[in-house]
């Protein structure tokens, strides 16, 4: 089952203003020490929305220079970067203890007339067809394409997909999409792995450490978390100590609603030193 609460993934969204460009907001409680990445980036999208009117997120690059304390608040600065009449450009700084957990810069606008065009993605099992799973971090319905198990040791290709849909819920567009954005976090590093013999999922930290440095998404299309939603993605590489994923988040209609992006580390404990 899901490690985490449907309930408490929403109320760490609850940011509160302490004034001067300064939020808060509560971390997700867990068994693990360790703040989890995808609320970190949910948190930071939150955050510089609440600075802007009349626009919406674009897209979030974030990095993590040190791990995060589940027993301690973040607090976030947000630093105004630019704002003109169609964009707005947010940096926000989380800090526990003085020291930074998370860098995010955050790209708004406004949503504009033009052209548009979407290339045709494969077709996957319909999410009736897809075998339910939990997905630890994703505290909502889930179904995996091909029922692929990310702890598994047996080699695979650097792929996976699954579906996922939350509860009926209300709020507004920057609540569904820092809910993507805590969802994307979870099994890039898990398919990364599925080319390596010997290796899984559940393998960090006894047999190789692994840590987000980096993680990327765009938004391109409304999206609603409590509509079916097809999370596709791909490791293309993995060298160098570091992995590399993408991937695609497709309405059931194949509407292309968001893209993300991660690397990682990936060290054979054999390997350990500091990082």
């Amino acid at each position: 089952m899901a490690i985490i609460r449907w309930e408490d993934t929403l109320a760490c969204l609850d940011v509160e203003f302490l004034g001067a460009d300064s939020f808060t907001a509560p971390n997700i409680p867990m068994a693990y020490r360790r703040i989890f990445g995808g609320q970190l980036i949910a948190q930071a999208l939150c955050v510089a929305a609440e600075t802007v009117q009349e626009k919406g997120v674009k897209s979030l690059h974030a990095t993590f220079p040190n791990q995060g304390d589940l027993a301690s608040p973040v607090e976030y600065r947000v630093h105004r970067q630019g704002e003109g009449r169609t964009f707005a450009h947010r940096m926000v700084v989380g800090r526990q203890a003085g020291e930074v957990i998370v860098v995010a810069n955050v790209s708004l606008h406004c949503e504009e007339a033009g052209l548009f065009h979407q290339t045709d993605f494969p077709e996957v099992l319909a999410p009736e067809d897809a075998t339910a799973m939990d997905l630890s971090m994703i505290p909502w319905e889930t179904r995996v394409v091909g029922g692929v198990d990310l702890a598994s040791r047996e080699i695979g290709s650097p792929d996976y997909a699954f579906w996922m849909r939350a509860p009926s819920f209300s709020a507004g567009q920057v609540v569904h999409q820092a809910l993507l954005a805590h969802a994307t976090d979870l099994s890039l590093i898990g398919t990364s792995l599925r080319p390596h013999a010997g290796l899984g999922e559940a393998d960090s930290p006894e047999k190789i450490q692994t840590a987000v440095t980096s993680h990327t998404i765009w938004f391109h299309q409304p999206l609603r978390m409590d509509d079916w939603l097809l999370v596709s993605q791909k490791s293309p590489i993995v060298a160098a100590g570091r992995g590399f994923a993408h991937g695609s988040v497709l309405s059931r209609e194949a509407a292309l609603v968001a893209s993300f992006a991660q690397e990682s580390m990936l060290r054979p404990v054999s390997e350990s030193s500091g990082s």
